[in-house]
């Protein structure tokens, strides 16, 4: 139910753990293991499990959400700006033209030299038109 969220907060740099068929229990489990917040929608979770380090979120759209575990944590904006994988968490590495060649359009190699890849998932990223997008929200979102 949150998925949009993790994605953006791994956007911003932030390890952000995600399995939407996690269950209850595993997933207070692995945030005590983990030492990881837990941020959720769902109101009864913190007070089933008896957990402080729980945010429960009121808004249903992402990017509201976003905001909201910004004002909670005090985050600030980061430099570590578009440094992790979106879908899958891990650090991005740089990458060749070269090595990621069959995986971008040529016509963005065209105009990118520079690209990076999730070492995990090998999904590769590049700055584009969605990069400024994607900064206006998180703008947007420091702004309030």
């Amino acid at each position: 139910m949150l998925g949009r969220l993790a994605r953006w907060l791994r956007t911003l740099g932030f390890d952000t753990a995600y399995d939407d068929a996690i269950t209850d229990e595993e997933l207070v489990r692995r945030a005590f293991e983990e030492r990881r917040y837990i941020v959720t929608r769902d109101r009864q979770l913190p007070e089933q499990w008896r957990m402080s380090n729980c945010l429960v979120l009121e808004s249903d759209a992402p990017v509201d959400q976003l905001r909201e575990v910004v004002v909670h944590f005090g985050l600030e904006p980061s430099d570590r700006l578009f440094t992790r994988c979106r879908i899958c968490n891990a650090e991005l590495v740089p990458a060749t033209s070269e090595e990621v060649e069959a995986q971008v359009p040529a016509s963005v190699r065209e105009h990118q030299t520079d690209f990076v890849r999730c070492p995990n998932c090998r999904r590769v990223y590049w700055e584009g038109s969605h990069t400024e997008r994607m900064l206006s929200v998180l703008a947007r979102v420091f702004e309030s």
